[in-house]
């Protein structure tokens, strides 16, 4: 067992040991994949989603260095035709790119990845000998002309430099020519017999994609044949709630919502989790990671870094609109999927949905606000915008809600009075 190559099935085996939501029908998509011109594949979602433990599994799944049979013989993949035939038959290298963003000077982290990793390999293979100055990418050649066994490559957090890093600077040009070097050689198809990628956003276009186009890519906002493992379905919560005896109904108001292509229905895992375990629902949103807080990107700073107008591209009435329930078209082809360039309130709202804020409906283009606890932390992000009156807006709203349900029926009419005085001009 090394560092990074055969680490063998303990993380998977410790989220057996809690309790565990059959997603290894993921592993017969990915299967499927093998071998194939679609053999390097890309599946970004939002932090919360699961996207590590799926890295798990497959790791305990292909990995020849442990036998992880009996992790799978009770779950969806052990009845499908192509379980025996890749169980524990592989050599797996799994890189977290995300354990290496702070390690060193930020200019030589693909370096730095490059070194350790093939580091880890040649203690694995001591019999392939290969020149000092040798990269991973040669390193790996070498091994499998010796062997004859081609390598399942696991990367998690793959965009975690692309989100630290600006583009053009000396660690993002560093990062896109290692992924050059690894992927785009004409024989990485006699390397690597898959490689499964996970982020949080898809690959950046223009140069970024360059490096990475021969990747099939699943995202949030076009999750494909993926979807249905990139969240819980209703079947799964309610079965969730009957053993932890707990309310569905109030489980589905706060963490459902989401539309993932053709799931229309699915939860949050991490909050539906959380809240079990707690044994009531709360927001375990902001918990859960302080990088993608929304402020800035719903102030809307253009690609230069400059703070727009008070509303601009109409954005701020958007963000009432999304509160209030409504639904919003957006364009999710034109983001560069590069957090550090926001051009447009389409921008935002794309952003919005990859990060798990705002749930996408493929049928219709439109997206929403999913459930009540992503509309709660939108609105915290509201009231550290400095949009005033919409906080204020967002706190009469409550009082009226609340007057409503105590049947306070003078307090419902002065609500009722106030917005309309203050919302509706004389013109509209």
């Amino acid at each position: 067992m090394g560092t990074y190559i055969n680490i063998g099935n303990e993380g998977f085996k410790s989220a057996r040991r809690g309790e565990y939501v059959d997603k290894s029908g993921l592993i017969n998509v990915v299967n499927a994949a093998m071998g194939t011109e679609r053999r390097f594949t890309c599946v970004t979602r939002s932090r919360r989603f699961g996207k590590s433990m799926a890295a798990k599994m497959l790791c305990a799944y292909y990995d020849k260095s442990c036998d992880s049979r009996d992790l799978f013989a009770d779950l969806e993949i052990a009845h499908a035709p192509t379980f025996e035939e890749n169980l524990n038959k592989f050599p797996v290298i799994f890189i977290d790119i995300s354990q290496f963003v702070q390690q060193i000077n930020a200019d030589d982290v693909a370096m730095l990845i490059d070194r350790k990793v093939k580091s880890d390999i040649e203690e694995a293979y001591p019999d392939v000998k290969v020149p000092e100055d040798a990269t991973l990418f040669e390193t790996l050649l070498a091994v499998v002309g010796h062997t004859g066994e081609r390598f399942i490559l696991i990367i998690d957090e793959w965009d975690a430099i692309c989100r630290e890093n600006k583009p053009g600077s000396a660690a993002m040009e560093g990062y896109v020519n290692w992924l050059r070097s690894m992927f785009k050689p004409v024989n990485a198809y006699n390397v690597f017999e898959l490689v499964y990628m996970t982020g949080i956003l898809p690959i950046k276009k223009y140069r970024t994609q360059s490096a990475l186009n021969n990747f099939t890519e699943y995202s949030m906002a076009k999750p494909g044949r993926m979807a249905r493992y990139f969240g819980f379905t209703k079947d799964e919560v309610r079965e969730l709630a009957k053993l932890h005896s707990m309310d569905f109904d109030e489980l589905e108001k706060w963490y459902d919502g989401y539309q993932m292509g053709s799931e229309s229905s699915m939860f949050n895992p991490n909050s539906v989790m959380m809240a079990l375990w707690d044994g009531e629902c709360n927001s375990y949103w902001a918990s859960t990671g302080a990088y993608d807080s929304i402020t800035g990107y719903i102030k809307m700073r253009s690609a230069e870094g400059r703070l727009q107008g008070k509303n601009f591209d109409g954005l701020k009435d958007t963000i009432i609109y999304l509160l209030s329930g409504g639904r919003v078209n957006v364009n999710t082809t034109k983001f560069e999927n590069d957090l550090s360039i926001i051009n447009s309130q389409d921008d935002v709202l794309t952003v919005l949905i990859h990060l798990g804020y705002l749930s996408y409906d493929r049928e219709t283009r439109r997206c929403y606000v999913p459930n009540r606890e992503v509309a709660g932390e939108l609105a915290n992000a509201v009231e550290d915008t400095g949009w005033a009156g919409v906080t204020q807006a967002l706190k009469q709203s409550e009082q009226l809600l609340q007057a409503t349900l105590e049947g306070d029926a003078e307090a419902v009419a002065r609500g009722v009075d106030a917005a309309h005085d203050e919302n509706t001009s004389i013109l509209s």
